[in-house]
């Protein structure tokens, strides 16, 4: 899944649960305007800052990491 559809899905449900940008910011450790940049589409957010906006809302972030040369 590419940045973009995560951001989207936890933007989705932070609307879902009625957070707002500010309260979901303040909970989770992450800059406002952090959040607003991912929310609307700018900058890419590091793993640790997916894990802080996914855990206030109550998902989880998941990487998997595939073997390129063992598919060969």
């Amino acid at each position: 899944m590419h940045f973009t559809e995560i951001i989207k899905t936890i933007k989705e449900r932070r609307e879902a649960l009625q957070v707002t940008q500010e309260t979901l910011a303040e909970l989770s450790g992450v800059g406002l305007r952090t959040l607003k940049q991912f929310e609307s589409g700018k900058g890419n957010p590091t793993l640790l800052t997916l894990h802080k906006l996914s855990d206030v809302l109550g998902m989880e972030v998941c990487l998997k990491i595939k073997n390129i040369a063992a598919d060969k």
